[in-house]
């Protein structure tokens, strides 16, 4: 009795652990669903995937930098042997040659333009131009298309948008860093004497600008964020103001002054009917701001190590070398390589845009470096402000964004400020140059 007694009890207990389980798997399986769903909205979130990117680099970059430390103090220099002295040497040391004028290279490029006739300048100077509105209104133009539409899309299924900005990042470095390694190769450089790492921080600003600028337009219309990109002037004479105490002349407060009325009047008379995507928000705000501060910091750091006698595709070179080191380890590590290989996999058309934008951001870069040496940067600057109107002006067309009367004023203000500011400073180059040596006012920007 006692026996069955016990088995009856255990088999009552059985029972009851299976029902009590079986009540609670539609809990468990809600519970998952729920969990799997707040995990898809912080992986939509950008300051959640900026971290997340960011603590990739870190640790790629906090191994580097405690290594580099380690043969600092070692004296490797001088205490170094075996096959891996002159890589460690080159990465660590490098041969620490500098140039007090960074810009002799392209200086002599220049007077050998200005021997030749007017009719090779011009023919030059038109195949710059074209090379660089075709590369840059290409690129702009792919890029709304890539993070603003959907991929796939038929007549029962919506299709699906991409979402990885660091992978889009990743394919144009790659990209970058072929055709610099192929035209340092085919070309003759200068002996390169920076240190490889120093390259790093300039890779890392210009990935997190490039980040930012991708997943901007998620928040922002591409015409929204041309211009703030154009008025980056503001905020680079407050830094100027604050940090190096540096003093303007009256005509750059002026077109500081014009560009943020302009921007003003853009912003302000934007359309209230625009689709959810492309209302300038919060997060786009912040999104275009660090990459106006990212941005700044590149083009700050690769002044500095152009004192370094090196060639600007050797520089492209040494960037996008770590460019390419970062994004791949940081995707690697969130497994979204593979996920991103998929999806090009499944949408063709996504394939060839992804590829395409690499192009155009490749030869870009190459037109950039040519166009400078040349003509120097005051017809560069005319080239791309003009190249920026032409984007706004083709992003509406195609995208059909919507722009006031006030709004296009304010387009118009922005540009005009943009190019009175080129021809001030022109003219202010001209002035020094007739002026004495001691007569030579002090360049202020």
């Amino acid at each position: 009795m006692g026996a069955r007694g016990g088995r009856g009890a255990a088999g009552t207990g059985r029972r009851l652990c299976l029902a009590v389980v079986l009540a609670a798997l539609p809990t468990m399986a809600a519970s998952e669903v729920v969990s799997a769903a707040l995990q898809d909205s912080w992986g939509d979130f950008w300051l959640f995937r900026f971290f997340l990117n960011a603590a990739g680099y870190a640790s790629i970059m906090v191994p580097g930098f405690l290594l580099i430390q380690y043969f600092k103090r070692k004296n490797y220099l001088e205490t170094g042997r075996g096959i891996c002295f002159p890589v460690i040497k080159s990465c660590v040391f490098g041969s620490e040659a500098k140039s007090a004028h960074p810009d002799d290279v392209s200086l002599a490029a220049r007077n050998e333009t200005m021997e030749s006739s007017t009719a090779q300048q011009i023919l030059k100077l038109l195949f710059c131009a074209a090379g660089l509105q075709a590369s840059y209104l290409t690129w702009g133009v792919l890029q709304e298309r890539v993070m603003t539409r959907t991929y796939g899309a038929t007549e029962t299924d919506p299709g699906e948008k991409f979402k990885d900005s660091q992978f889009l990042v990743f394919m144009n470095r790659i990209l970058a860093f072929t055709v610099a390694g192929l035209y340092c190769a085919l070309t003759k450089q200068p002996r390169h004497g920076a240190p490889m790492y120093k390259y790093s921080f300039a890779s890392l600003s210009n990935i997190l600008s490039s980040w930012c600028q991708y997943e901007a337009l998620k928040y922002i219309s591409f015409p929204t964020q041309v211009l703030a990109k154009a008025s980056k002037v503001i905020p680079v004479m407050l830094m100027g103001k604050l940090v190096s105490r540096k003093s303007y002349e009256y005509w750059e407060y002026l077109t500081a002054v014009l560009i943020s009325v302009g921007v003003s009047m853009f912003l302000l008379s934007s359309a209230p009917t625009k689709h959810l995507s492309t209302v300038t928000t919060f997060s786009g705000v912040v999104l275009l701001a660090g990459y106006i501060v990212f941005d700044s910091f590149t083009s700050n750091w690769q002044d500095a190590l152009f004192t370094y006698k090196m060639s600007p595709v050797q520089m492209m070179f040494g960037v996008n070398i770590f460019s390419c080191l970062f994004t791949m380890g940081s995707l690697l590590e969130q497994g979204a390589l593979l996920e991103s290989v998929h999806f090009m996999a499944r949408h063709s058309e996504f394939a060839a845009h992804a590829v395409l934008l690499s192009i155009c951001s490749a030869f870009g870069q190459l037109f950039i470096f040519y166009t400078i040496n040349q003509f120097g940067a005051a017809v560069f600057t005319i080239i791309m402000t003009l190249r920026q109107a032409f984007a706004i002006l083709l992003s509406c067309l195609i995208y059909g964004h919507a722009i006031t009367v006030v709004g296009g004023l304010g387009v118009a203000v922005v540009f005009m400020a943009l190019f009175l500011r080129v021809y001030a400073r022109s003219r202010m180059k001209k002035r020094s140059k007739k002026l004495p040596a001691s007569e030579v006012p002090v360049q202020k920007v």
